[in-house]
């Protein structure tokens, strides 16, 4: 039987071909997939040309063709070969240049000479190529016919937006986003992971908190989703996560809101140290991703990032080595695992009281040993330690702070305290 994580994975695979960017017909066939697997997914455009607080959205832009051929009718660079061979947001041209001027129109990663890197230009209309450095360096002198066939025309940003019902109002969010082409951990792994923590969140039966779930292009997506939804979220949300490189099994990194001590920060902080006690905190000065816009002045959401190893800390990052061999099925299920106990631990977060005076006899109601000796204090001492700091003044979180014990396990021992009449929730 195939595991999630190679479900996550195979998911992942079909998207990689896709032609992605901040607009155009590779978003929309991302989302439609997306949307194969969680059909609640209600896809939106707004239209180029539209205000979203400080920016415009911009045109959209679509890749029919683009190669480089040489003198013999030989393409030394085909777009249908790697989809970075193409500047992002490259405009239309069909000339024959020198070796001189063609590479003014050439961009290499100088320091990975034999990676394809990925570069763009989304607000100035310009043309280009993007191969390896050691490809540059060894093109012959002679003529090139350079060739870019694409559209960049009045039309649509384009987002896909999930939302399901709990028992309240207030909102967990999760952001992701859908604008690299062929970029497998950088890209792909957050959106996929996304899409299975949707399927489990549906799957809840007693869900506290309503969920909102973005798949947008990062930066102009998020700004134009908020500029739509900024007093309703404000309202709204508790807690949020930007999920980005969450695919390669190498570590797990988190970067903070703002103020570092949001309930968002709280629980990934605690769920991380003892999922993995060397996880990798880094500071919001390191911010990269759409955790830029949640957190901005006059948006302020309580919103920080889960990453496997960061963006811009990978080697491969924004290359053609962010490839599928760089993400993994156990990567991205481990993922998912830290995802779903950080839901499951804000479900579950609560102040609670032992509702009777002094420490309950446990031994009466089967939940503590009836033969006392040194060793059995061992077996009760989590629920014992979770019973002293019930005070009705500390949550489930801050107790597992305390207590070194992981919340997962602190929910279980809270229901069978339920389960015989000693606890309450203040």
């Amino acid at each position: 039987m195939k595991s999630l994580g190679q479900e996550i994975y195979d998911l992942a695979n079909r998207l990689f071909p896709i032609n992605r960017s901040l607009t155009g017909n590779g978003v929309r066939e991302t989302l439609n997939i997306l949307k194969e697997i969680n059909p609640e997914m209600v896809i939106n455009e707004v239209p180029s040309g539209t205000k979203v607080f400080d920016w415009t959205v911009p045109k959209e832009w679509d890749m029919q063709e683009g190669y480089i051929e040489d003198e013999s009718g030989m393409r030394i660079l085909d777009y249908s070969n790697n989809n970075l061979c193409i500047l992002g947001y490259s405009i239309s041209v069909n000339e024959w240049v020198t070796l001189e001027e063609l590479k003014t129109h050439i961009y290499v990663e100088n320091n990975q000479p034999n990676a394809i890197p990925y570069v763009t230009s989304y607000y100035k209309e310009r043309y280009g190529f993007c191969m390896t450095k050691e490809q540059r360096d060894s093109l012959p002198s002679g003529k090139y016919h350079m060739v870019i066939k694409s559209d960049l025309k009045e039309g649509f940003l384009t987002y896909g937006e999930i939302k399901i019902k709990g028992k309240t109002d207030k909102e967990i969010l999760l952001s992701t986003y859908v604008c690299h082409p062929s970029m497998a951990n950088n890209e792909l792994s957050g959106p996929c992971v996304s899409t299975y923590l949707v399927k489990w969140i549906k799957s809840l039966e007693k869900r506290k908190y309503s969920y909102r779930i973005l798949f947008l292009p990062e930066t102009i997506g998020s700004i134009t989703y908020l500029s739509r939804h900024l007093k309703e979220m404000k309202e709204n949300i508790i807690a949020g996560f930007v999920l980005s490189c969450v695919g390669d099994d190498r570590t797990y990194s988190y970067i903070p809101s703002i103020n570092g001590d949001t309930l968002a920060d709280r629980v990934a902080k605690n769920v991380l140290s003892f999922h993995y006690p060397k996880y990798i905190k880094y500071t919001f000065k390191d911010r990269g991703s759409d955790e830029r816009q949640y957190n901005s002045p006059g948006v302020e959401l309580p919103v920080c990032v889960i990453c496997r190893t960061k963006f811009g800390e990978f080697e491969e990052y924004h290359t053609s080595l962010d490839d599928m061999s760089l993400i993994s099925p156990e990567g991205l299920q481990g993922s998912y695992e830290v995802l779903k106990k950080i839901i499951n631990a804000m479900e579950e977060n609560e102040k609670y009281r032992v509702n009777c005076c002094c420490e309950p006899q446990l031994g009466k109601r089967g939940l503590y040993p009836t033969i006392s000796q040194k060793s059995t204090y061992n077996d009760v001492k989590s629920m014992m330690d979770f019973i002293a700091y019930a005070n009705g003044e500390r949550d489930l979180i801050e107790i597992s702070n305390l207590i070194g014990v992981p919340v997962d396990e602190l929910i279980q021992i809270a229901r069978k305290l339920f389960e015989n009449e000693l606890l309450d929730i203040m």
